[in-house]
């Protein structure tokens, strides 16, 4: 027994060192959590950050889908992979949480679809895409943060990641545009007449107001997810709110700062400083929201 419980013990330690050292935003909330959440969520991080960089690797796409498929049977066989310290980490989260593992069966379906280059006609196309990649990671974490009505609450959870997801689609539209990925919809593209077209040096070639009316459009639409998905705070313990209202909050934060200057996104990839997101993580520790 003491072998098995250092063997999960090491294995939540080396999740936890894959969020410190990997989760940019995530880990301002997730230290908030006490410890056993904390350990829980960070294996949760953990195995999404397996998906992640297979998805998003240097790959051949082969390799990539192949890989995916790979981390898939690893995910359905947890108990087994006795050697795998994020397996060892996430069975036991499972184990004590309940976590919903056919989450990470949508997180996989989103990055295959990354793989092989899908593109959104409708924003109905997009918002299934960001509950595969985004919403996933919002009902997991809240089985780990505990709810008294799970069905209810998760819907929530599921739009507060769609939020975060818009929200990262729209920080990444030039980096993305230049890994050959276009993810808002193409029912807006032409309503707004802008392509993401691409000059010789890697800039996006359409007119400014254009592409700031198309973003700003995009960014109203995040803040009514936002709207929807904040609801879930209140619905939370004291702990486990200000690890979501700290997380949720530096993205929302992030979101209005684009939405200022819409125009920038075009040329770089907006950011908050880390004393802004310790401030944020403060402000949900004493309770305030986002």
């Amino acid at each position: 027994m003491t072998q098995v419980r250092l063997t999960v013990d090491a294995a939540y330690d080396y999740c936890e060192r894959v969020t410190g050292e990997q989760a940019k935003n995530f880990s301002y909330g997730i230290r908030l959590l006490p410890p056993v959440k904390r350990r829980a969520l960070s294996a949760v991080y953990a195995f999404a950050r397996l998906v992640d960089d297979i998805g998003d690797g240097d790959a051949p796409a082969a390799e990539r889908l192949a890989g995916l498929n790979e981390v898939r049977e690893r995910l359905h066989n947890l108990a087994d992979r006795k050697d795998d310290l994020v397996a060892v980490a996430l069975n036991d989260a499972t184990l004590r949480f309940g976590l919903p593992l056919g989450a990470f069966d949508e997180l996989i379906d989103g990055c295959q679809a990354d793989v092989l280059g899908t593109e959104y006609e409708t924003f109905e196309d997009l918002r299934h895409y960001c509950r595969c990649v985004a919403g996933s990671i919002g009902r997991l974490s809240l089985a780990v943060f505990g709810s008294p009505d799970q069905a209810r609450d998760a819907q929530l959870a599921d739009a507060l990641g769609v939020a975060l997801q818009l929200t990262n689609i729209l920080r990444d539209v030039l980096e993305d545009r230049r890994n050959g990925r276009i993810y808002l919809p193409a029912e807006d593209l032409r309503r707004f007449g802008c392509t993401l077209d691409l000059d010789a040096d890697g800039n996006l070639v359409d007119d400014e107001d254009a592409l700031s009316a198309l973003l700003s459009y995009q960014g109203a639409r995040a803040e009514e997810w936002y709207g929807v998905g904040l609801r879930l705070l209140p619905r939370l313990d004291g702990r486990s709110r200000a690890c979501c209202a700290a997380m949720a909050g530096i993205y929302h934060r992030l979101l209005a700062r684009m939405m200022t200057r819409p125009w920038l996104v075009r040329s770089s990839r907006t950011s908050l400083p880390d004393w802004e997101k310790v401030l944020v993580a403060a402000r949900s520790l004493a309770g305030s929201r986002p």
